[in-house]
C-alpha cells in the first residue's frame, strides 16, 4: 500500500474508533492498539509531510501553543436563555407563547448540562473554528483547544450543510474531575474547586497539550445556519447525531406542557446519577418556524425557557457588612460571610441588595444566615436563624454617607437603592462610568481593560471617557506592566473607537436607564446627539417605547454641566456623535406610523431582514395582531387563526412581493 493509502486509511480507522469510544461511549479496540496505530500514523505523516491534514487525529494530542486568543465575531448571535425557577413561570411562559403563534405548540426537553458555552463552525464537513460565548456577540477562537477533545469530530459523517453553527456545552465529567484532583492532592497542589469552572478555565490554556490530557467532552444542543434542511428542533439534534456530533440521548420530544412538567420531575430526582453536572432542563418550541415567528428578545430567545432546579442552601455566620459605590452613584451592601462550600465554590460574600432587604429579612453583623446560590452568579442570603442570634444583637444602622467620598447619601422617591450624588467627584463612579464606556458592547477599545482604567484615574491622567481621547503613549507608558508594544495598541485601540456607530456611542456615555436597545431608538429616531440633548420631554415622551423615567433621566443628563462639556469634547476627537450617512442612506419614512406584523415563511428575503426593511422604513413590527395593526405582511404557511383575526378586524394582509413592491 502506498504511504499516502496508508495514512488515510489509518485516518479513517482512528476517526472512527475515536467516534466508538467518545461519542457512542463503546470501544471496539483496546487502547494500547489504539496508541500504536496512532504512533504509526504520526511517524507515517513525519516522514510525508505534503499529505498534511487539518483533520488528522494526530492533532488531538495537542503542543500548539497559543500566546493570546483571537477574538472573533459570531455570525450567528450566542443569547442568553431566560430563567424559570417555577412550575408556574414555565405555565406562564407557555401561555404567552400561545397568544403569539398558530396552531398546536409541541416541545424538546433538554437536560441544561454545567459547563463552558461553545459555538463550533463547520464548512464542507470539517472543522473551521471553535469560539467561546464571550459577551454573546463576539468570543475568543480556542480552536486548537477544541481539537484535542475527543468526542468533537474533525471531520464529518454521512450527510451534512454546506456551512454552519453547533452549540454546546464543554463538560468535565465527574470521574475525571475527581481523578484529576487524586493526582493533584498526590503532587502536593490545590485541588481544583469544580467541573464547570475547570472546564471553562482548560479552554484558555495557552498549551494545548495540556488541554489534551484532561477528559474533557463536548455535549451539543443546537444546530444554527441558513438552509439547514431541518424544520424542528428535535430533527437537528437527530442530524447532529447522525453527522457524528455527542448529542446527549436524555432529551424527548412532548406535545404538552404536562409532559414537560413530568420531565423536569424525572430529571429533578435522577439527574444525581448522571456523569456530569446539570442545574436545570431547556424547554424549547419544537418547530422552527413557530420558533421564527417568537423571534428574540434584546437577550434571549422567546422560544426557549430554562427551568433551574432548586438552588442549593448552606448556612454560615455574617462576620461584617460594607459597601460598594457603583457607576451610577448606587450603593449595594455586601455581606462578608465566614467562608463556607456552595455549589462546588467557596462563598465569602453575598449581595444584601439595599437597605429595604437588610429592614426586610433584619440582617444584622454576627447572625447565622442562610445562604443560596440560585441562577444568579452571586449569592444571596434568604433567611437568618433568629434562634442562634446573639443576645446582645443590634439592628443594622444603614450607612448615610458615601463610603468612597463621604458625600451624603440621597434616596430617588421610587427606587429601592440609596444613591451618592457626588457624581463627578467620586472615584469608584468615575471609573465605572469609564469601565462602561470602553465595554465590548460600548466603545470596545482593544488594549484598554478596567484595571488600566482605574490606574490611569488613580494616577490622576483621566476623570472622565473624553479624556482617553488626550492620551498619548507617553502618558501611559509608566503605568505598572505597560511594555511600549502595549501602550501603543492601547492609544491605537482608543483612535480606532472613533468608527464605531453613534447607537453604541449613545449606550456608551451611560446615560441611567439607557440600555442599548433605548439607545437604538433615539439614536434612530434623533440621528444626532444634538437633537436629543435639545428634545423636550414631552418629544422624547413620544418616542417609541420611551416612557417618562427615561425621558426624564436623558433631559437631567443633558442639563449637566459637566456631561455637556465632556459631549462637546467627544464632539471635537471625532467620535461618531450622528448616525452615518451611509446608514442614512438605507433609511426611509415610507412606513412611518405603520405596526406591521409578519408571519410565515418568506422565499426572497429572511423573516430578519423583512423585520429590519420595516424598521429602516420607518415602521414598527409587533408580535401580535390588534385593531392598531397597519397589515400583516403573509408568507407560505401563515398560521389560520392569525388570519382568521385579520379578517375579523378587518386587517389588510400583503403578500411578501406586495410588501417589497411598497418599498419600490
Amino acid at each position: 500500500m502506498k504511504p499516502q493509502q496508508q495514512i488515510q486509511s489509518l485516518r479513517e480507522e482512528l476517526r472512527q474508533h475515536n467516534y466508538n469510544y467518545y461519542v457512542l461511549d463503546n470501544p471496539t479496540i483496546e487502547d494500547y492498539e489504539f496508541d500504536i496505530k496512532l504512533k504509526q500514523l504520526q511517524e507515517l505523516e513525519a516522514k510525508h509531510p505534503e499529505f498534511y491534514d487539518a483533520q488528522s487525529p494526530t492533532l488531538r494530542v495537542g503542543g500548539e501553543v497559543t500566546k493570546n486568543f483571537e477574538t472573533v465575531i459570531h455570525e450567528h448571535r450566542m443569547y442568553s436563555l431566560d430563567n424559570s425557577y417555577s412550575l408556574e413561570d414555565l405555565q406562564d411562559w407557555e401561555t404567552r407563547i400561545r397568544k403569539m403563534v398558530d396552531g398546536d405548540i409541541s416541545y424538546t426537553c433538554e437536560l441544561k448540562y454545567d459547563g463552558a458555552s461553545i459555538s463550533l463552525t463547520y464548512e464542507d464537513g470539517k472543522l473551521l473554528k471553535a469560539v467561546t460565548r464571550g459577551d454573546g456577540f463576539q468570543g475568543d477562537n480556542v480552536t486548537t483547544n477544541i481539537k484535542t477533545i475527543r468526542s468533537v469530530p474533525l471531520k464529518l459523517k454521512g450527510n451534512y450543510p454546506p456551512k454552519f453553527d453547533i452549540r454546546g456545552e464543554i463538560v468535565l465529567p465527574f470521574d475525571g474531575f475527581h481523578k484529576m484532583n487524586e493526582e493533584r492532592l498526590e503532587a502536593g497542589e490545590e485541588p481544583y474547586r469544580n467541573p464547570r469552572n475547570t472546564a471553562s478555565g482548560s479552554l484558555k490554556l495557552q498549551d494545548s497539550a495540556e488541554v489534551a490530557k484532561r477528559p474533557l467532552e463536548c455535549l451539543l444542543y443546537n444546530l444554527t445556519g441558513n438552509n439547514l434542511g431541518i424544520s424542528t428542533q428535535f430533527e437537528s439534534l437527530e442530524l447532529a447525531r447522525q453527522m457524528g456530533f455527542k448529542v446527549p440521548e436524555a432529551s424527548i420530544l412532548v406535545n404538552s406542557i404536562d409532559e414537560v412538567f413530568q420531565f423536569i420531575s424525572k430529571w429533578d430526582k435522577e439527574r444525581h446519577n448522571l456523569p456530569y453536572e446539570t442545574d436545570g432542563v431547556v424547554v424549547k418550541v419544537n418547530s422552527l418556524q413557530q420558533q421564527e415567528e417568537l423571534g428574540f428578545t434584546a437577550k434571549a430567545p422567546r422560544w426557549a425557557m430554562a427551568y433551574k432546579f432548586k438552588a442549593e442552601q448552606v448556612s454560615t455566620k455574617l462576620e461584617s457588612i460594607s459597601y460598594q459605590v457603583g457607576r451610577t452613584g448606587a450603593i449595594t451592601p455586601v455581606a462578608n460571610l465566614q467562608p463556607v462550600e456552595l455549589a462546588g465554590t467557596t462563598v465569602k460574600r453575598a449581595s444584601l441588595h439595599n437597605a429595604d432587604q437588610i429592614e426586610k429579612l433584619d440582617i444584622r453583623v454576627n447572625d447565622e444566615v442562610f445562604v443560596e446560590k440560585g441562577g444568579e452568579i452571586i449569592p444571596k442570603i434568604i433567611a437568618v436563624d433568629l434562634s442562634q442570634r446573639p443576645q446582645d444583637s443590634q439592628p443594622t444602622q444603614y450607612i448615610s454617607h458615601c463610603p468612597e467620598c463621604n458625600t451624603e447619601l440621597v434616596r430617588i422617591e421610587g427606587e429601592a437603592k440609596h444613591f451618592c450624588p457626588n457624581t463627578n467627584g467620586c472615584n469608584p463612579q468615575i471609573i465605572g462610568r469609564i469601565q462602561h464606556f470602553i465595554s465590548r458592547k460600548a466603545m470596545d477599545i482593544d488594549g484598554l481593560g478596567g484595571e488600566t482604567v482605574a490606574l490611569l484615574v488613580n494616577k490622576g491622567l483621566i476623570t472622565s471617557y473624553a479624556d482617553l481621547y488626550d492620551l498619548n503613549v507617553e502618558h501611559v507608558l509608566p503605568l505598572e506592566r505597560m511594555a511600549e508594544k502595549s501602550a501603543e495598541n492601547l492609544i491605537n485601540g482608543i483612535e480606532a473607537s472613533k468608527q464605531i456607530p453613534f447607537e453604541r456611542v449613545l449606550f456608551a456615555i451611560g446615560i441611567r436607564y439607557v440600555g442599548e436597545t433605548v439607545a437604538k431608538k433615539l439614536a434612530k429616531h434623533y440621528k444626532t446627539i444634538s437633537a436629543i440633548s435639545n428634545a423636550s420631554l414631552e418629544d422624547l415622551v413620544a418616542v417609541d417605547e420611551i416612557g417618562v423615567k427615561i425621558a426624564e433621566s436623558v433631559k437631567l443628563f443633558f442639563e449637566d454641566y459637566a456631561n455637556k462639556d465632556i459631549i462637546s469634547r467627544l464632539i471635537l476627537s471625532g467620535v461618531q456623535l450622528e448616525v452615518s450617512a451611509d446608514v442614512l442612506a438605507n433609511q426611509t419614512e415610507k412606513l412611518k406610523g405603520d405596526i406591521v406584523v409578519v408571519s410565515g415563511v418568506f422565499t426572497q428575503v429572511t423573516r430578519t431582514e423583512l423585520k429590519k426593511l420595516i424598521e429602516d422604513n420607518g415602521g414598527k413590527v409587533s408580535s401580535s395582531i390588534s385593531a392598531k395593526t397597519s397589515y400583516i405582511v403573509a408568507g407560505d404557511k401563515m398560521g389560520p387563526s392569525k388570519l382568521e383575526k385579520a379578517e375579523k378586524l378587518g386587517v389588510l394582509v400583503l403578500s411578501e412581493q406586495d410588501f417589497l413592491d411598497k418599498l419600490k
